[in-house]
């Protein structure tokens, strides 16, 4: 479902632009839709009060916690959408939410789960800002970041959408709302365009051209270099760092070469590496780097002037990486 439904369903019950207004800020912030009236403003009309409960149903059909897998470090959530079919959000430490814009992903990153089983549909503008909703009704959100199951600049109507919505009635600071790609012209083209412009990330995890199409077989064939070069121009334009993502295989992506690749890049620009250490899936080759060899190249890129940060994948020990509570799931019910 995509926002522009559920206003027009609202505007049906006599829902006027103030208080579609007014029922997006509460929606976005997890409260009852009729919080603001509750509150003393002025009431609703009395058809749309009427009907507030079916839409009340409706939203939260849309986004249902189907389990919950708590970490040290962050709390994986489980997510049933209303066809059935499930995502994944990520509750973060500091405020912090990961959601998902796909419901599988088209790039079929060799190192992810939710790239194996391919894209079995978009999510809609308004299922992206559900999974906001459903997490700010368990505890705090300020930061969004769309690094869940999906490429977002597959879907891209649908996510702006969202992130608009988000940065206006859901009250995040626009640098606090991160889009997340692999890298695709189309996001570098209509970000800077956008009337709320996120931070971004780059899934970028090599320097390296013919690795990289090993790495992300179906990420757009643009050379890192002009990758780096494109999202480091739209963090100058908006403030915001560039954030880096780099999924660190033990062999692949750790080498000196890697260093000097990131240094000559991202030495002294407005640009965090984040280095996240492979977290290990079923039949998969790779291998997660011991903690001291992956603090050992953080320490190197230090030196060479780059903001590199070892970080661990939120509920890790629950082997919760990106897609494998979705493959259980799945698996189970196939089973």
């Amino acid at each position: 479902m995509q926002i522009a439904d559920l206003l027009g369903r609202w505007r049906a019950a006599g829902a006027t632009p103030v208080h579609e207004q007014r029922l997006l800020r509460a929606w976005a912030a997890g409260l009852p839709l009729d919080a603001h009236a509750r509150a003393g403003h002025r009431q609703l009309p009395r058809a749309l009060r009427a009907a507030l409960p079916e839409f009340e149903d409706a939203l939260a059909a849309m986004a249902r916690v189907h389990s919950r897998h708590a970490g040290s470090d962050g709390e994986r959530l489980l997510v049933a959408l209303a066809d059935g079919r499930s995502v994944e959000s990520v509750l973060l430490p500091r405020g912090g939410l990961c959601v998902s814009t796909q419901v599988g992903c088209a790039v079929g990153c060799s190192f992810c789960m939710t790239g194996r089983g391919g894209l079995e549909r978009q999510l809609g503008s308004a299922e992206i800002v559900a999974q906001v909703a459903l997490a700010r009704r368990l505890r705090a959100v300020t930061k969004v970041v769309l690094m869940g199951m999906g490429e977002p600049a597959h879907n891209l109507d649908a996510v702006l959408a969202a992130i608009e919505l988000l940065g206006t009635a859901g009250g995040i600071g626009h640098k606090s709302l991160v889009f997340s790609t692999v890298g695709d012209l189309r996001a570098f083209e209509r970000l800077p365009l956008a009337r709320v412009r996120p931070a971004l990330a780059l899934s970028l995890h090599t320097t390296k051209a013919a690795l990289r199409a090993r790495l992300l077989p179906r990420a757009p064939p643009i050379a890192p270099a002009e990758l780096v070069r494109r999202a480091l121009d739209y963090a100058d334009a908006t403030g915001y760092a560039l954030q880096v993502q780099w999924t660190l295989i033990e062999g692949v992506n750790d080498g000196g070469d890697e260093i000097d690749g990131l240094a000559a890049w991202l030495a002294g620009r407005r640009a965090v590496l984040n280095l996240i250490p492979f977290n290990p899936i079923d039949a998969s080759p790779f291998r997660r780097p011991p903690w001291e060899q992956a603090a050992a190249m953080a320490r190197a890129l230090h030196r060479r002037g780059v903001l590199a940060k070892l970080r661990r994948s939120a509920a890790q020990e629950v082997d919760g990486a990106c897609g494998q509570l979705r493959a259980r799931r799945l698996a189970a019910a196939a089973g």
